[in-house]
């Protein structure tokens, strides 16, 4: 997955050395999701479900850019990423959503009162 500008500096300098050991440790074939423990898709090649070329990510599973422990840190293809990670871009997508409309029309509340946001 492609790192967003506003986030670049959440990721240690060393982050290309840290995803090429990662991706180096799984032996350049997705490790696996929870959806999709199966999955060995292999890098650059095409994916054997979708068909899709392969572009081996690295995933943190805590969705913590800083956390970059080993553990943390899993080999994925695209799908198994993104599957991995669609609840977690929902919740980001509803609360950008949210800040957008409230930005265009500063009149109606974000919230109701006492109600707290969770993310």
């Amino acid at each position: 997955m492609p790192i967003k500008k506003e986030n670049r500096a959440r990721y240690p300098k060393d982050w290309k050395k840290i995803a090429d050991t990662i991706r180096e440790r799984a032996g350049q074939v997705c490790e696996g999701s929870p959806a999709f423990p199966d999955c060995r898709a292999e890098n650059g090649k095409p994916h054997p479900e979708t068909g899709s070329k392969v572009v081996l990510t690295v995933a943190h599973l805590d969705h913590t850019p800083e956390n970059c422990d080993a553990d943390n840190l899993k080999a994925w293809c695209q799908r198994c990423h993104l599957v991995y990670d669609a609840k977690h871009h929902a919740s980001n997508a509803a609360v950008t959503r949210a800040l957008k409309k409230a930005a265009a029309n500063p009149t109606i509340p974000l919230f109701e009162p006492n109600e707290e946001l969770t993310i």
